[in-house]
């Protein structure tokens, strides 16, 4: 069989994949590279955003003057850090661009309005997979959302079905917690009493944290959490941050930073007055904190364990807080389970690549409100 039939007729049997991940958090994309059967990853690499993109990325969140043609460059620099990701990938595995099958390209979320019109909506992921395959050799999986929201899903998070794939255990109900730009959990009852997965955003993860650090620390996130850790929770602030309607919104649901951003933060800033930077610090992890907790409280009452992924997992006063609100829960990370918390978004690109090559569904309608499975995903050739 020829390589143009090959890619065409998506092989049975693939051989390796690479997912890339740049989330909400904007600070730089994770890659792996994945042998397929296994899914022992025999690479990975963590490449930053150059300042001026990481910017650009952050102008995009909202509408701007000539968005369009700045929308256009971004993406073309951002897949220039993709496939600068893809060869350091390649080199550490020592495997050639021929011995991958598809690179599961998630691409950067810019806006996320899913239902909002006529029950459709839209997600835009911010991309140039032509460009990728192209810089790579490599076929590209990628406008992986907008299949399950053209099904009347929320388009996130999709996450679950690889949560489930991996995590799930036969007698006890876990929940595994995606502390990124924003927070998202999915539920695994256990296997073994046929309840479906639940997944859905609990609302601010590290989008605010790192936002409020920028603008009173200089820096791109607060170290370990030790800035926060020295404050004190604002018990007012924190019930002005909690009466956002977003919480109290039932399942199926997510968000992003369309709603959770600068300007959220200071209209409710405004009428909390005197409360010092430190202290705002402190209360926003205990944001974090509270809305995963209560959705695992409210969702998952017989949950006995707790698994971490994402950034935020590098925030000990977070994963503190969370820990204090769960009591009787253990509260760990994905290493605990054998996946080490950075690489579990990465891995679960790259498994939802090889689902669309070989044509089976990546999402779990029970968490997206999808009218059923779908192929998520569009092909693009080298």
């Amino acid at each position: 069989m020829t390589d143009t039939a090959r890619h065409l007729d998506a092989p049975a049997s693939p051989s390796h994949f690479i997912g890339l991940m740049s989330g909400t958090s904007l600070d730089g994309v994770d890659g792996v590279l994945v042998a397929s059967g296994s899914g022992q990853v025999l690479a990975e690499a963590y490449l930053p955003f150059p300042g001026d993109l990481r910017e650009t990325l952050m102008v995009l969140q909202a509408p701007s003057e000539n968005e369009l043609h700045r929308e256009a460059l971004a993406a073309n620099a951002l897949v220039s850090v993709y496939a600068d990701c893809v060869r350091e990938l390649l080199t550490a595995a020592g495997l050639p661009a021929s011995a991958i099958a598809a690179i599961g390209a998630h691409g950067q979320t810019i806006r996320h309005r899913p239902g909002e019109f006529d029950g459709i909506g839209y997600t835009r992921q911010l991309n140039a997979p032509a460009l990728l395959a192209e810089l790579t050799g490599i076929d590209v999986v990628a406008d992986i959302r907008s299949r399950d929201v053209a099904a009347g899903g929320q388009g996130a998070p999709l996450v679950p079905a690889y949560h489930q794939a991996v995590f799930s255990d036969a007698g006890q109900t876990r929940v595994v917690c995606n502390l990124g730009g924003i927070s998202n959990v999915t539920i695994l009852p256990a296997a073994a009493s046929g309840q479906p997965v639940c997944g859905f955003d609990c609302g601010p993860g590290n989008a605010l944290l790192d936002g409020w650090a920028a603008r009173h620390l200089g820096t791109s996130y607060d170290d370990a959490g030790a800035w926060g850790a020295s404050g004190h929770v604002d018990e007012a602030l924190l019930g002005t941050l909690l009466s956002e309607p977003y919480f109290r919104q039932t399942p199926p649901k997510s968000t992003g930073r369309d709603l959770f951003h600068a300007n959220w933060l200071d209209a409710r800033l405004a009428a909390a007055p005197g409360v010092s930077p430190v202290d705002v610090q402190a209360t926003l992890v205990a944001l974090t904190a509270q809305c995963v907790a209560d959705d695992v409280l409210r969702y998952a009452p017989d949950c006995k364990g707790f698994y971490a992924c994402g950034g935020g997992t590098r925030n000990r006063a977070l994963m503190q807080a969370i820990a204090a609100r769960l009591p009787g829960v253990t509260v760990a990370t994905t290493e605990a389970l054998g996946v080490p918390p950075h690489q579990v978004e990465a891995r679960a690109f790259a498994w939802l690549a090889q689902r669309c090559l070989v044509r089976q569904p990546g999402n779990l309608a029970s968490v997206t409100g999808a009218h059923g499975p779908r192929i998520l995903g569009a092909i693009y050739p080298h």
